[in-house]
């Protein structure tokens, strides 16, 4: 296992230097944030980001992420093209570990639209830190946000005009067809990813339903096992997200059998672990659309019994199916609370500040160093 972190790049105000300080940690999880979208990456851009990372004293361990164009989640007429492009992205990343160093893993996800949703960035807990949440009630706000065209921050990534195209275009996909365009996908990109020496992991919908009527199909275990059925090669794999799929509750007990099967199939090139609460009862949230339990908040990483801000998923079961599988890949805490003097610091990416995601690290190290005794 490789514990990494996530860095933003140069204008992350969480550094390099800082990641190098935090015990345990080995891996850097990073990407090239300045290039749009879309656009094909470079082999040199890759190998100075790997430079750049190696020379602060860390390893560049994973890629998060190379983003999957809209056109071909939607299956538009320019999808050869631009599955090409996203190719190349991948050869520039293979090209960048051509020494051997590593086999480069890059996560990517296929949620249309929106990589995740959330209606609070920094919901109050009791304790006084704050954390992402989503609350079901509160998602009409953000509809009409849509609709207006005063954006959440979080969505700013298109105009009001271009996502009104977006919606209405997938107003024609179904979860089928949407089903049958990732698997175009992968019997394009995972020949190219094999060869190039490169490791694909589809990270799981955030959070794992339908938002907005948009098309949502990678949102379980069972969805990742199929993925992977896809198109059978070791280079097929998955990012396995406690956060996103314990969201649903239902999912949150199976969440270590699920680790153990995808990673002693050799398809769990990636972990993402962290903890999530579900609030309130889950009776009074169920609806027969809508199912139970849909509100809940990001969380410490350690559970409800140690932690009063804990969650309601068992990392330490999760971290045991991995140690037992004999997973070696890139590990890293995922969103932290904002704790401490980053509550009222606006430079801090909310989610993503220093103080809680290294408390979450220190965490996964003493559980994985207890569990492979």
């Amino acid at each position: 296992m490789v514990l990494s972190f996530r860095w933003y790049g140069p204008s992350d105000p969480v550094t390099l230097g800082d990641v190098r300080q935090i015990p345990g940690v080995r891996g850097v999880v990073s990407a090239l944030h300045d290039v749009p979208p879309g656009e094909a990456w470079a082999p040199d851009a890759v190998q100075t980001l790997r430079q750049r990372v190696e020379d602060a004293g860390l390893a560049l361990s994973c890629i998060e992420s190379i983003p999957v164009p809209e056109g071909i989640k939607l299956g538009t007429d320019d999808r050869e093209r631009l599955v090409d492009d996203w190719c190349r992205s991948v050869e520039a990343v293979g090209a960048a570990f051509r020494d051997g160093a590593r086999v480069p893993v890059v996560c990517y996800n296929f949620m249309p639209v929106f990589d995740w949703t959330r209606t609070s960035l920094g919901r109050p807990l009791a304790d006084g830190s704050e954390a992402l949440a989503y609350v079901e009630g509160e998602l009409s706000a953000v509809e009409e946000a849509l609709a207006s065209g005063g954006l959440p921050g979080w969505m700013d990534a298109h105009g009001p005009d271009d996502l009104r195209r977006l919606f209405a275009a997938y107003a024609e996909v179904d979860t089928e067809r949407m089903w049958d365009h990732l698997g175009w996908f992968l019997e394009r990109a995972v020949p190219v990813a094999e060869a190039a020496g490169v490791r694909l992991a589809i990270h799981p919908d955030d959070p794992p339903w339908p938002l907005f009527g948009l098309p949502r199909v990678v949102t379980s275990a069972e969805a990742l096992g199929r993925v992977c059925d896809l198109v059978d090669s070791p280079a097929n794999g998955v990012t396995f997200c406690t956060g996103s799929l314990g969201a649903d509750p239902a999912q949150v007990r199976g969440l270590p059998d699920a680790a153990a099967r995808l990673a002693e199939r050799g398809r769990l090139h990636f972990a993402h672990l962290r903890n999530v609460a579900h609030l309130g009862d889950p009776a009074d949230q169920a609806t027969e659309a809508e199912g139970p339990g849909r509100d809940f908040t990001e969380t410490a990483h350690p559970p409800r019994r140690w932690a009063a801000e804990g969650g309601d998923v068992d990392l330490g079961a999760v971290v045991r199916a991995l140690v037992d599988a004999g997973f070696d890949g890139p590990l890293r805490p995922d969103h932290g609370r904002q704790i401490w003097s980053e509550r009222d610091n606006d430079a801090v990416r909310p989610g993503y500040g220093l103080f809680d995601r290294a408390l979450g690290a220190a965490y996964l190290l003493g559980l994985w160093e207890a569990h492979a005794r």
